[in-house]
């Protein structure tokens, strides 16, 4: 543990962490925005100080930390603690597989387990070359984001049924300049795209619905109540959307496309509203029960 310094004029960045973190760890908050502890959401608040990253950050443990930003950094951690928001609506930023974005209220933080198989490359084969990829119920636009910074030569959608999701989402793809790579779609699920066709449909659908059952919805901590619940809410069992994306996704869906939907800790529910489909469970690092793969063909 990195002894508490006597002035905090001689502050490195590594002791401004070990400071926030301590603060942090006995305020009883809960972590998942895209930090999964008090030292993770440490290290973001004081890389955001010295306008680094936060795996620069990591590099930089040694640099000098002024009374000015510190200072700054304990007033970020007493807005986290005074108000259970997420860290990333209080920076107006979140970190998704090394990759920034903006994130504020509009939409829920930045996080999907896809994320993991998009960067890994898990998804590639569902990803010809100018193939067409949809990222339903897109929110801030990360997925649909990440997606086209893997694979540059295909065309993304992302659909949402939130304008002010959708408007943080633009925001994002300006930030990464690919606005002319995804295009963006206000509506319910399918109802925001064009009727499908024969040049129209996608090789690969990736969805992270709202998929939370309404007994977790009731228990969730304060942090997940300051996102839009439009996001999260998945009915009684969580499913309600999902069967809605299952039933229409064959007339989106190529060929030989398929669709891969993160379910999150509803394994048992998906298991027993679709017991008829053959579902790929694709490992990430919460295991191999959180993402789903369903192919075009075990649809019909």
């Amino acid at each position: 543990m990195v002894p508490e310094p006597q002035d905090p004029k001689n502050l490195i960045l590594e002791q401004c962490i070990e400071q926030l973190a301590q603060k942090l760890a006995t305020a009883n908050l809960h972590y998942g925005h895209g930090a999964i502890d008090a030292r993770s959401e440490a290290l973001w608040i004081c890389s955001k100080q010295m306008n680094l990253s936060p795996a620069d950050a990591l590099e930089s443990l040694d640099e000098p930390m002024s009374t000015e930003r510190y200072e700054n950094a304990i007033a970020l951690a007493n807005i986290r603690i005074g108000t259970r928001k997420p860290l990333a609506y209080i920076l107006g930023e979140a970190w998704l597989m090394g990759v920034p974005f903006y994130s504020s209220e509009q939409s829920i933080v930045p996080r999907s387990w896809i994320a993991e198989l998009i960067v890994d490359g898990s998804l590639e084969p569902w990803l010809p070359a100018d193939g067409k990829a949809l990222d339903l119920c897109t929110g801030n636009g990360s997925l649909a984001i990440l997606l086209a910074l893997s694979c540059p030569d295909i065309h993304v959608s992302a659909c949402d049924i939130s304008l002010p999701a959708l408007a943080l989402a633009s925001r994002n793809l300006d930030r990464h300049s690919l606005s002319s790579q995804v295009e963006l779609f206000n509506g319910d699920l399918w109802d925001a795209l064009p009727e499908p066709n024969d040049d129209n449909r996608f090789d690969l659908i990736i969805c992270n619905p709202p998929y939370v059952n309404a007994d977790s919805m009731s228990a969730l901590p304060a942090e997940y109540h300051a996102e839009p619940a439009l996001a999260l809410a998945g009915g009684d069992d969580g499913m309600d959307l999902i069967r809605k994306i299952i039933s229409a996704a064959p007339d989106y869906l190529s060929e030989r496309g398929a669709i891969l939907i993160e379910i999150g800790n509803e394994y048992e529910h998906f298991k027993k509203a679709f017991p008829q489909i053959p579902a790929i469970w694709m490992e990430v690092s919460a295991g191999d029960q959180q993402v789903l793969l369903i192919q075009a063909e075990d649809l019909h």
